[in-house]
């Protein structure tokens, strides 16, 4: 039975999600500015680097990726915004907002409590995002970066629900209830903060489901790529702590794959997340 603590913080979150502004580490302030832009069809390169060259942090991490190993095979680096945009692609740049902006969030003061748990959902974070575009491009066939995108943000109610429980203290002295918290009700607060912010149906669907248990017999949209992403991420890293929760069932990935396809899926986007980090700088 959840205490009463929980219940008044899900009900602080819920008057904060159904209002007009909502009350969100202002990191991330840059990561919805560029999602806004990006819905304008009319948007040009010029002007999306004018918006990322306002963050210095941002802008030094697109550079950083357009000169990665990855993205800059002839060896030729660049060094300003608006080309470091032009190589890396302008979807590019909202993925790498986010990662900034949960960068930024997981060093603030107000996480300090939850640095263990931090560090866990931040590197599972990695390699579901990871795991996504490999799925989407070899199995799925569909958009890579919106499903590298869909999982960096999947566990994003993770992330705000610690946000707000940093103002109750009682909440943060009691590992168990806080962690049954985070485990219960992180895909429907996330899929209501994606909601308020005006994120895309598709994603807001793969989200909300990536926890469903649900038999997939084939993975051809967006929220079977996520559900089966964060299946094999929690093989080797779950945010979960053991010692409040048990193991994920991850018994259907053994009726999608073999063994050599699923280590073959694995080892390319262990490349994606050594990628990933290496740009970001993380």
């Amino acid at each position: 039975m959840s205490k009463p603590v929980t219940f008044r913080i899900l009900e602080d979150i819920a008057k904060d999600l159904s209002g007009d502004e909502i009350t969100f580490p202002t990191f991330l302030d840059i990561t919805f500015q560029v999602r806004t832009a990006l819905k304008d069809p009319n948007l040009n390169v010029d002007q999306l680097a004018k918006l990322v060259g306002a963050e210095p942090l941002m802008s030094t991490k697109i550079i950083r990726m357009a000169n990665s190993v990855a993205l800059n095979p002839s060896g030729r680096e660049i060094a300003d915004v608006k080309n470091g945009i032009i190589r890396v692609g302008m979807e590019a740049v909202r993925t790498v907002s986010f990662a900034v902006a949960m960068e930024q969030l997981l060093k603030s003061k107000q996480m300090q409590p939850f640095e263990g748990i931090s560090k866990r959902l931040w590197e599972h974070t990695a390699h579901v995002a990871a795991l996504a575009r490999v799925l989407a491009r070899k199995i799925a066939k569909i958009n890579g970066d919106e499903a590298m995108f869909t999982g960096l943000v999947h566990d994003i109610g993770v992330f705000y629900l610690m946000s707000r429980a940093a103002g109750f203290p009682e909440l943060v002295a009691d590992k168990a209830e806080l962690h049954a918290l985070l485990v219960d009700w992180h895909d429907n607060i996330g899929h209501a903060l994606l909601s308020a912010l005006g994120s895309p149906e598709s994603v807001l669907g793969a989200v909300q489901e990536h926890e469903n248990p649900r038999e997939i017999k084939e993975i051809k949209t967006l929220s079977d790529v996520l559900y089966v992403a964060n299946k094999i991420a929690n093989r080797s890293s779950c945010w979960r702590d053991p010692e409040f929760a048990c193991a994920v069932d991850t018994s259907v990935l053994d009726s999608l794959f073999d063994a050599e396809t699923l280590a073959g899926i694995i080892a390319e986007s262990e490349e994606e997340v050594a990628s990933l980090k290496a740009a970001l700088g993380a």
